[in-house]
């Protein structure tokens, strides 16, 4: 489960990770609770907005930010990322301390953060292929999602207390400091143990040659399809659990925070699950889309918080096998020289999405109510799901039986991978 961890430069790396990523989550959590309950009267699509200018960046951006990750050095680019955001969490959190923020200066550093980070995500998902070999590469996959997943267990719950006890602005000023770990990190790492991968050659039509890659493989537009679906209309979690805790049952900002790292437990799971695997599977994928609305069904329908918050763990299982499953997939099936392309078109799909969706589920949770707004989530699962189950049958790698004789009745059968196919529907 911790193979990939022998490697010094992803030990490294790690560990660094974590302390950035606590006070990342700590920074999340502060902001969506300064918008919904401090700046506004508890406005869902004011959230909704701040999540859109943060992430919309990655939409817009990613053919150029892709290419940077192929043609540059991933590390000097993470150095520049990780002190821009050091300096905007600094600059947010003294305007919030001095008690000058208004609404519009949330959005403004909201678009300014989603602008440094559409460059950071594809070099930040890319460079553990420099740390670890390509046979290790979907445990390191997982384990980053463990790392960020068990910082979203920390973070949540310290935001919540110190906002309650401080106040959000002081919350920015940890961010902004936890960023000087990743550095150090990045600082620590031995040129000697990196791998050397190739580079993007310079020359026009770079960027059209990552679409071209992307267009001729079937299963690569399947993953993306689905997780576009899911990324835009059902991992809003922000939402979702800062109304329930506040609008339906009557919390606070401790209580968002709580529950916002109950479902990171959860998550955490289903990283660690999806680390014991050697192989990523489609099937995971789309498995777990079904799994996921179910959970989010479940969510929706629960009478108080602790039973609300049991439930989170199971979607925060659900939604973690689907995005481990989905970035392992893309990344290790994808050539080397293509691969920074590739990942910010993933992430650019999978987060870039939320401009479309954040406000509208905002929208819905204001007119309809919280539950309401887990519903979309809900169906967005069953959307993604439906989408490989039907891909899967076209392709001709899926069939149903009836074995009369035998008295099974009905079952499901997976055709095995062709010999030397890497691009197998459900990869056998």
């Amino acid at each position: 489960m911790f193979r990939s961890l022998q490697f010094f430069n992803y030990r490294i790396w790690f560990i660094g990770a974590i302390v950035s990523n606590i006070g990342t989550w700590m920074q999340r959590t502060a902001q969506d609770w300064l918008v919904y309950d401090i700046l506004t009267e508890r406005d869902a699509a004011a959230m909704g907005i701040v999540m859109a200018l943060q992430l919309g960046p990655q939409l817009l951006m990613a053919p150029w930010s892709g290419l940077i990750a192929d043609r540059f050095d991933r590390r000097k680019i993470l150095m520049a990322t990780q002190l821009s955001m050091a300096l905007l969490g600094l600059g947010l959190g003294l305007m919030v301390i001095a008690q000058v923020a208004e609404l519009w200066h949330v959005y403004a550093f909201a678009l300014a953060l989603g602008i440094v980070s559409s460059v950071d995500a594809p070099a930040r998902q890319t460079f553990v292929s420099e740390l670890v070999r390509d046979d290790f590469l979907p445990n390191a996959v997982a384990l980053n999602s463990t790392s960020f997943n068990l910082a979203r267990m920390v973070g949540p719950a310290v935001a919540g207390v110190l906002t309650v006890a401080v106040g959000p602005g002081w919350v920015f000023l940890v961010n902004a400091a936890t960023f000087a770990a990743l550095i150090a990190a990045l600082l620590a790492i031995r040129d000697s143990e990196l791998r050397v991968l190739p580079r993007a050659p310079k020359g026009k039509g770079k960027i059209r040659e990552g679409f071209r890659y992307v267009r001729h493989r079937p299963d690569l537009m399947v993953v993306m399809w689905a997780i576009f679906i899911i990324g835009t209309f059902g991992l809003n979690f922000a939402i979702y659990i800062a109304g329930m805790a506040r609008t339906e049952f009557g919390g606070h900002a401790g209580d968002f925070g709580l529950l916002s790292s109950v479902m990171a437990v959860g998550s955490v799971a289903g990283a660690l699950l999806s680390a014991r695997r050697e192989r990523p599977r489609l099937r995971y994928v789309f498995g777990a889309s079904a799994l996921f609305a179910v959970t989010c069904t479940a969510a929706a329908l629960m009478p108080n918080a602790w039973l609300f918050g049991a439930t989170l763990v199971l979607v925060g299982v659900s939604s973690l096998t689907i995005m481990t499953s989905a970035n392992a997939y893309v990344q290790t099936t994808t050539d080397p020289v293509m691969r920074g392309r590739v990942m910010a078109l993933y992430m650019a799909i999978f987060m870039g999405g939320t401009p479309l969706g954040a406000p509208f589920v905002g929208f819905i949770s204001n007119l309809f109510g919280p539950r309401w707004g887990l519903g979309v989530a809900a169906i967005s699962g069953v959307v993604a799901a439906s989408i490989g189950l039907i891909w899967a049958w076209r392709a001709r790698r899926l069939r149903f039986e009836y074995d009369r004789a035998a008295g099974r009745g009905l079952r499901i059968v997976y055709l095995p991978q062709r010999s030397g196919s890497q691009n197998s529907p459900l990869n056998g």
